[in-house]
């Protein structure tokens, strides 16, 4: 099975072929019924695993786990890289990493300030493992960690058992190398993007980066009221694709690479804004603009629930650039 996904993962890298038996569908709600993960980790490249979370919303049913939970079997420790949605979803991560390999888990590096990314730091705390996030997305997370919180006990009800508000022990600025085993692991913050401290794990020797929300694939990317959707155009059209990755792990959707994310990405981010300026130059309104034309991104998941408000909140940015 492992082969079977390498070989179809370096076929992608190939073009920008359409997805087909790869695809995500949000409409299953559990691909692993026998844990809380959403799906079994796979191994993407030799020692780098991911459990792919679902492509819709975080639900009871998929435990929350609607990111993808990434970790590098390093050879001297494992690093992990997203904390998880949850306590319980963290420690079944674990439990699975520990079929694979006897390695210790020695870090844990969170994507952003999101409660994908963090609340499942509770666990992680309490393993003793050290906790690294960049310094605006633990901003973040101290803000509105009690609101992210309530949010996810809301949804997972009973399945939120253990979870509770655990900050990084420790946080960077701009980039941190690690050198832990047979692995070179650059920890970026390339630049504005989906939230406040969006962070990339960069493997310059394999050529792939884990681009946590950065990418999306397979899924509409939704854009929040702190997105600096200007800001995240320009971060990816300069050090992100100046990555040159061969393989992209994105922080939604299957593995992939570099085109593929671009198309349901950067191209989506540049269509909308373009929309959105058409309809500022004609004298819109912010009542029109949630209905301006995203039907070519329509076979996207999350596409109900996210391109009205994705245009909403462009056209607000927008207004006074």
């Amino acid at each position: 099975m492992k082969r079977i996904f390498l070989l179809m993962l370096l076929a992608f890298s190939a073009a920008a072929l359409p997805v087909t038996s790869a695809r995500a569908s949000e409409a299953i709600a559990d691909q692993y019924p026998a844990s809380a993960l959403y799906a079994k980790p796979v191994e993407v490249i030799p020692h780098v695993w991911s459990a792919i979370g679902a492509t819709a919303p975080p639900t009871y049913e998929n435990w929350g786990h609607n990111n993808n939970l990434s970790f590098i079997v390093t050879g001297d420790g494992v690093v992990v890289i997203n904390g998880g949605g949850a306590y319980l979803l963290a420690k079944a991560l674990h439990e699975e990493i520990k079929r694979i390999t006897p390695q210790p888990v020695k870090l844990v590096i969170n994507e952003n300030g999101q409660g994908h990314a963090m609340l499942g730091n509770s666990y992680w705390a309490e393993q003793k493992v050290a906790i690294l996030v960049h310094q605006d997305a633990a901003k973040e997370f101290a803000a509105r960690g009690a609101q992210i919180l309530a949010s996810a006990q809301g949804v997972l009800k009973d399945r939120a058992e253990g979870t509770r508000i655990v900050g990084p022990t420790e946080t960077f600025a701009d980039k941190r190398v690690i050198t832990m085993g047979g692995f070179r692991i650059e920890v970026l913050h390339l630049g504005p993007a989906h939230s406040p401290g969006d962070t990339q794990v960069w493997l310059p020797e394999q050529s792939l980066v884990i681009a946590g929300d950065m990418a999306f694939h397979e899924r509409m990317p939704p854009i929040f009221d702190d997105t600096d959707t200007k800001g995240w155009v320009d971060t990816w059209a300069g050090p992100f694709e100046g990555l040159k990755a061969t393989y992209v792990i994105p922080g939604h959707g299957h593995p992939t690479n570099m085109a593929q994310v671009r198309r349901y990405t950067h191209d989506y981010l540049v269509y909308l804004r373009g929309k959105i300026r058409e309809h500022l130059d004609n004298g819109g309104d912010l009542k029109g603009a949630y209905y301006v034309d995203q039907s070519a991104y329509a076979h996207l998941d999350t596409f109900k629930q996210l391109a009205t408000r994705n245009a909403g909140r462009v056209f607000v940015q927008m207004e006074f650039e």
